[in-house]
This record gives structure tokens, sequence and C-alpha cells, in this order.
């Protein structure tokens, strides 16, 4: 591998973006499949995913919000600013269990809005500054590097980017208790049985894994920033 300025030699730091890689894929892998294998179980009641989600609102208040129909697979989200649930392709029309526990699962974050759950309007209020984070904060730690002025600029660059790893910190709870909910609401509301709620709770685990996972990968890439931003003078040895 190049090194900044330095020649060639072998980052042994680069083995921390491998292992959350390798994190990454294990846990997109398991929630495709898992979700693949449950979106083939009907759900009793023949609900699609966009009718459960209308009842779990209109249940709690929330007839204000919309939802919307977005294309793609899996990219269901609530948006607190615009009060709109948006449901994929995989999940508005389908009758499945899977896509029920997911229509239920971003209900729970508006039902969150709607109590201003502390974690959710924290990692709302995160999310310019993480943004910035992950787009600033590996090029400054490279340019602080190529530049070699000392570790000043690289370091800044490490504390840039650790406002992205906090987001996704912040986000493991947010995530968690809508999966909670969810899984209550399901059955209080007689949407799912309760063993149909068991097979959900598969799904919305399998999704949860996603989140820790990409929490774990900016954890280990802002550790391999951090040696990289001090350890910088070794290479001139």
């Amino acid at each position: 591998m190049l090194g900044y300025g330095y020649g060639y030699y072998f980052d042994p730091t680069y083995i921390l973006v491998i292992i959350g890689a390798i994190l990454s894929i294990w846990a997109s892998a398991r929630v495709n499949g898992t979700y693949s294998k449950y979106s083939r179980v009907r759900s009793m009641t023949g609900m699609t995913g966009a009718e459960a989600a209308r009842r779990i609102l209109d249940y709690n208040g929330l007839t204000n919000v919309r939802i919307e129909h977005v294309r793609g697979n899996l990219t269901d989200h609530y948006d607190p600013s615009a009060k709109v649930l948006r449901l994929s392709d995989a999940t508005f029309a389908s009758g499945s269990v899977a896509a029920i526990g997911v229509a239920a699962h971003e209900c729970g974050h508006a039902v969150q809005d709607k109590e201003s759950y502390a974690p959710l309007r924290i990692r709302t209020a995160l999310v310019p500054a993480a943004n910035l984070g992950c787009r600033l904060g590996i090029p400054l730690v490279i340019l602080g590097l190529i530049l070699g002025l000392n570790s000043t600029l690289a370091m800044v660059g490490v504390w840039v980017f650790a406002i992205s790893v906090l987001f996704q910190i912040v986000t493991l709870p947010v995530e968690y208790n809508a999966s909670g909910r969810a899984l209550r609401m399901l059955e209080s509301y007689h949407i799912l049985s309760e063993q149909e709620t068991g097979l959900v709770r598969k799904v919305l685990s399998a999704a949860a894994l996603t989140y820790v996972a990409a929490a774990a990968s900016s954890i280990l890439q802002l550790l391999r920033l951090w040696l990289l931003a001090g350890g910088g003078r070794r290479r001139d040895d």
C-alpha cells in the first residue's frame, strides 16, 4: 500500500477496515436472507404493510402522518420533518408477516416522534453534523498526513469523523426501541397472532444487526484514523 509521501509500506491498521467490511456484509446477508424467508409467509389477516401501518398510526392518534409508496427494496423510513411514512416496493402492498413487521417498525419511529423520544431527537439533531463528519473526516486525516503538518490537521479529521460515529451509536437505541414498540403494537392491535409476531421478531432482530455492524464498522474506522493520526511520525524512522 502507498504511504503518504513515504513510499510503499504495509499499513497494519487496514485490517480494521477489513473487519468492519466483513461485519457489514455478514449483517446485510443475514437481514436479506431472513426477510426473504418470511416474506413468503402470508399473514392470517391478509393485511398489507400499508394497511397495517395505517391502523397502527390511527390507533396512536397519528392520522396526520401520511403513508407514501417509495421505490426500492427495504428503503422504508419515517420522515419526521414531513410527517410521512414511506414504504418500499417490498413492503407497501405485500401481505407477508415480514412486510407488516417492517411497516410496524417504521410506525414505531412515528410514535417516537410523537412522544419526543430523546434518542430520536438527538439523532435527528446530529444528522447535519454527522453527514459533514462522514464526508470530511477521512479526507482531513489523509491531507494532514500528506502535508506532514505533524498530527494537528489529522487529529482534527479524527474528531470530525467521531461525530458520524456518535450518530451511529445513538441510532442503536432508536432502532431497538422502534422494534420493541412494533412487536407490542402488532399483537396488541390484533394485526398479527402471537406466533406471527414471533416470526417478525426474527426479521427485526436480523435488521438490527445491520445497525450494530454499522456502528462497529464506524468505531473500527475511527480507531484506525486515530492510530494513523497519532502514529504518522513512526514512518520517518
